[in-house]
């Protein structure tokens, strides 16, 4: 596993505990998991994701990944309705290893209350967050 300084984190997301990231994108959310999440995981071997049409509250689970190590839920940073996945990651989940914020993002959604993203953490707090994980 590599250390905090080792990984990524771009400034333009939103970050939540459980280690999924949100990006505001017109008039959706684009949602993923951060590099951290996907260093801990390991190889990336499988992604259970939900149905476009599908909605979910803040919080709730929306899907899996499946690890050479483990099996993570997914967990909604914002409530809102699924408009579309990332389908390639059914042929290629290791995208998610990859590149965790390009190819690799999981859902898009049109949210419930987008000002729920202000409850989200910045990258310094997530950061921050993380160096207390060590």
């Amino acid at each position: 596993m590599a250390n905090i300084s080792e990984l990524t984190f771009p400034d333009d997301l939103n970050y939540t505990d459980e280690h999924e990231w949100a990006k505001p994108e017109d008039d959706v959310v684009i949602v993923g998991i951060s590099d951290y999440a996907q260093d801990q995981l390991g190889d990336v071997t499988f992604v259970e994701l939900p149905e476009v049409d599908d909605e979910f509250e803040k919080g709730e689970t929306f899907g899996t990944v499946e690890s050479t190590k483990t099996v993570s839920d997914l967990v909604m940073p914002v409530g809102g309705q699924v408009v579309a996945i990332n389908a390639e990651l059914g042929e290629s989940p290791g995208l998610v290893n990859e590149a965790p914020y390009a190819g690799g993002w999981m859902i898009r959604l049109k949210p419930d209350h987008p000002a729920d993203l202000e409850d989200l953490m910045s990258r310094d707090v997530y950061v921050e967050l993380l160096k207390g994980l060590e």
